[in-house]
């Protein structure tokens, strides 16, 4: 087969090598494929994902308490570089941080919950108006195209229909369970901001801890990977929070100057989902338009400028001078990894996929400076080629 005249055919034996070098790579792609699948099949049959969410729920406020201890762990340091002693700059950081809290909450939550009254009585009143907008969106589309689409509008009215009764008959009840998972969820936030008080104390102990749980020769290459991770997650998280509410006061300006009904409400909103990139300020920006819609269609339209002029503003100064490059990932990368998590965890899965990413680059890259697994492979591919 490869002799040609008592001679090696060279030209077929490397077109032979090349095809079984590409045959060999699609195996490993459908390899890495069948194995991605048979745990997701594993995780959804052995319900990990349920006990995994029951598990952090339980410990949250360890959760939250480590979190504060890790956020503030450098504020700390700085003050014990300026001579106070370590109980005094935790006790300093954590007066400002709730005092901060406080006024800001005493600020907020009356004006607040006076239009989350004020909407909830303008419910009714905006249905009916929804219904109206979409009347006559549709009589125009009708009218336009000859298309006749009555039996779309009048299933469409219905579904409006069916949400105006089961908001204002679950109404009590849903203000009812959010009241509840308020009170819980204070709870939880304050025994969370006690155990962080003794982690902040301790949280060089923590360190410690971990160092003499690792074999030694671990220690350095262990202690440099966590400062890298610690150092990209924290500017990350600090400047995610910052952008946040930024976001929430100019939104707050821009829908109150807008005209909408419960401005706070929907800048609260967009301020929440804008932590996920990119799908983020969509999400958000959608409940704001409907309504402003549905008032009028002026109050629509600046609700549009509104949002867009925020966006702007966050795209153009926000994110670069206080992000900057603190992920350094690729947006095809990130929308990627928003899609997966989305799908396996939801909402949450959008929010911390961000993070994850950016953690397992800083693995993977720490670990091909040790081992330089990538340039083997290259080394691999140019001998076979």
């Amino acid at each position: 087969m490869f002799k040609k005249k008592d001679k090696l055919d060279i030209e077929t034996i490397n077109e032979s090598v090349f095809i079984l070098k590409k045959i060999l790579k699609i195996g490993f792609v459908f390899a890495i494929l069948c194995l991605i699948f048979l745990v997701t099949r594993l995780v959804k049959e052995w319900t990990i994902l349920s006990i995994l969410k029951e598990f952090f729920v339980v410990i949250s406020p360890i959760f939250i308490g480590l979190l504060i201890a890790w956020l503030f762990d450098p504020i700390t340091k700085f003050l014990q570089k300026k001579k106070i002693p370590k109980l005094l700059s935790c006790l300093i950081v954590y007066i400002v941080f709730i005092g901060i809290l406080v006024i800001f909450f005493a600020l907020l939550m009356p004006n607040l919950i006076n239009q989350i009254k004020d909407f909830a009585g303008t419910v009714p009143a905006l249905l009916k108006s929804f219904k109206a907008f979409i009347n006559n969106l549709f009589n125009n589309f009708s009218n336009n195209h000859d298309i006749d689409l009555t039996s779309i509008k009048v299933q469409l009215f219905d579904e409006i229909e069916k949400t105006g009764i089961n908001m204002t008959t679950k109404m009590p009840n849903t203000l009812l369970n959010i009241a509840k998972k308020l009170i819980s969820g204070s709870m939880t936030f304050v025994l969370g901001l006690m155990i962080g008080f003794y982690m902040l104390f301790d949280f060089d102990k923590l360190n410690t801890n971990f160092n003499k749980i690792l074999p030694v020769t671990w220690r350095d290459g262990a202690n440099e990977l966590l400062k890298r991770i610690n150092e990209s997650l924290r500017g990350y998280v600090q400047g995610v929070f910052i952008v946040m509410l930024l976001v929430f006061i100019t939104q707050g300006v821009g829908l109150t100057l807008a005209g909408i009904k419960a401005p706070l409400i929907f800048a609260m909103f967009c301020a929440l989902t804008d932590i996920i990139p990119y799908f983020g300020p969509y999400i958000g920006a959608i409940p704001a338009i409907l309504v402003g819609f549905t008032q009028s269609p002026v109050v629509g339209i600046c609700c549009i400028i509104s949002i867009v002029v925020v966006q702007l503003l966050e795209n153009n100064f926000y994110q670069p001078l206080i992000m900057g490059h603190t992920m350094k990932l690729h947006p095809v990368t990130i929308m990627i990894g928003l899609l997966i998590f989305e799908h396996f965890f939801g909402i949450i899965g959008m929010i911390i996929a961000t993070p994850v990413i950016s953690a397992l680059k800083i693995i993977i890259t720490f670990i091909n400076e040790k081992t330089n697994f990538v340039g083997m492979i290259q080394k691999t591919n140019e001998n076979i080629e």
